[in-house]
Parts: C-alpha cells; structure tokens; sequence
C-alpha cells in the first residue's frame, strides 16, 4: 500500500478502516526515518484509541491521548513482548506500547553495547529515541509522546537510566532493571562511567532536581548476584581487549574511551549502590527486590508492570 512520501496520519483515516491501513493494533515494524538502521514496533490498542483528538468528528472523541509505554530491550534484542504479554496490559490500562530495535553491530562488528551508553561513534540513541517519538507524534495524536513511561531490563536498564538523566522532562516515569553497568553522578569520572563531559558529548545540562522529578523504580531479582560469563570470561575479555588495543591502537583513537568496563560487580550489587548515591543526591527511586530471580527479565516484569499501572492510570491529560 503504497500513497506517496507523506506519512499517513490517523486524522485522515476514517475510524473503520484505521486497522485495514495498519495504523492500529500490531504496527508493522517500522523503519525509523532519520537512521534506518533503527527500527520499532509499537502497539496501539484499538478500542482505546482516539485517532483525532483535537477534531470534532471521531466517534471515540471522549477518549484521551493514550500513555505511551516504552519497552527497551536487553542486549539479546528481544522485543517479543510487545507481542504477546505486554497486549493485555496495553488493553487492560489502556497505554500504547512502543519497542525500539537497536541492532547490534550498528558500530561495528563486535557491537553490542553502542545503544546502550546513548553515543558512539556512529549512533546517537537517545536522539533516535526522540525523532521516534516525534514520528509518533505526527501520524499518531491519539498518543502522548510529550511524557512517557520507560522500561528498561539489564541492556535497557542501562539506557533507561542514562536518559533519564538527559532527558528527565521526557518521562513520567522510569523503571530501571538489573543493569549490569551503571553511570553515577559523578562529576570526577567521563561518561559513561560519569558524568564529567556528559554537557560537552550530549550538549545537554544534568540537573538533578529535574532528575527527581520522574517517578523511579530500581527492579532485580535477590538472585541477581553474578558477574556476566564468570569470573574467568571477565578475565579473559579483559586480556582480549588489551591485545587488540595494542595492535589497533593508532586506529582506536578516542573510541575505546565511550566502552563499557568489564562487570565487576553482580546487578543486585550494583542497583544497591546506586540506590544508596542516589539518596544522597536527593533522588528518591523505590529499590524492588523481586525474590527467587536471578537475571531473567519475566522473572520481574510482574514487578515493574505493577510500579507503572497506576501511575499510566492517574496521568494527567
């Protein structure tokens, strides 16, 4: 189905035929305009939706714009639950879902992690984030893109809780899980470690009083303890790293600077900490403990899914 270069936008489309042009229900994935590598899906409940909230002639005109619920994937990129488990609380809350795709390699060909430290040589993540949340806007008014809800689980965690600190006015609420590394507010240490040049890299100010003022979930499982592949696969990636930095060293330049250390530390462990620095710096985030689970992503969504119900619930239109 093809019409021209403009967007399809739900105003235009007459309510009954809004599912025959996809544009509610299971959106086909889409490719994301300003960098087609990435890519999202996004589910919009259709007995939910206001396709034209600011004009007069559609027939679920009463509704509200739909909260937006942003599911950020893990390093294994798996973004199945936008597909089975996350639907029913999408119809239940009602909220709309949106799942970005940041494959891996993006960066090169051993890249995993470029998304989830926000910048790299070749991807700005969370402006990718952004310029979704713009296309959204434009074909899908019936959602609210201007505060959203983000989740996060290990890989996701770490992007969730960094854009958090870039961009605190975007959420209303934040659930950050199990990351199994973590940027403090630490203004002696380079990003992503800390946040010294974050203003410089990002030309963003980090201002904790806004950080404060979305509602924050820490989330791990008791038995979340392990560092990543064992003790000895973190020493073998280490010895790993520094031979090929040795030999690639004039072509390295500054990019092994943005790469992430090796874990030192298990995910219970280091969301504890962060809690504990976060107090001290006023942010107040709820720390859930979700007993019996170990890094296993289902094992905790019952968890963060309960944190953001009510608060998609209560959201002021």
């Amino acid at each position: 189905m093809s019409i021209n270069n403009r967007p399809l936008t739900t105003p235009e489309v007459p309510q009954q035929f809004l599912e025959a042009v996809y544009l509610v229900g299971h959106i086909p994935q889409r490719a994301l305009a300003t960098d087609p590598r990435v890519s999202y899906a996004l589910y919009v409940p259709p007995q939910h939706y206001n396709p034209d909230p600011n004009g007069s002639s559609s027939g679920n005109n009463h509704l509200a714009r739909l909260p937006l619920l942003v599911y950020l994937h893990s390093t294994r990129r798996n973004i199945s639950p936008i597909h089975n488990e996350l639907v029913p609380f999408a119809q239940s809350t009602p909220c709309a879902i949106l799942a970005p795709l940041f494959p891996s390699n993006i960066d090169g060909p051993n890249d995993l992690d470029s998304y989830k430290v926000l910048r790299s040589s070749t991807l700005r993540s969370d402006l990718a984030l952004l310029s979704i949340l713009g296309e959204i806007a434009q074909c899908w008014p019936g959602i609210e893109t201007n505060k959203v809800f983000l989740m996060g689980f290990s890989g996701g965690g770490q992007f969730a809780h960094r854009f958090l600190y870039l961009y605190p006015e975007r959420l209303a609420a934040v659930s950050v899980g199990a990351p199994g590394h973590v940027t403090m507010l630490d203004d002696s240490q380079s990003w992503p470690r800390g946040v010294a040049d974050a203003e410089s890299l990002f030309n963003r100010t980090i201002q904790k009083d806004l950080i404060k003022q979305p509602r924050i979930q820490l989330v791990v499982g008791s038995e979340d303890v392990n560092v990543h592949g064992g003790k000895e696969f973190a020493e073998w990636l280490k010895k790993l790293k520094a031979r090929r930095n040795h030999h690639e060293r004039d072509r390295a330049g500054d990019k092994d600077k943005d790469e992430l250390p090796s874990m030192e530390h298990g995910r219970l462990d280091t969301l504890r900490r962060l809690h504990t620095l976060w107090k001290q710096d006023g942010i107040e985030a709820q720390l859930d403990v979700v007993e019996g689970v170990a890094h296993v992503a289902g094992g905790v969504r019952k968890r963060v899914l309960a944190f953001l119900q009510p608060l998609m619930q209560n959201l002021d239109h």
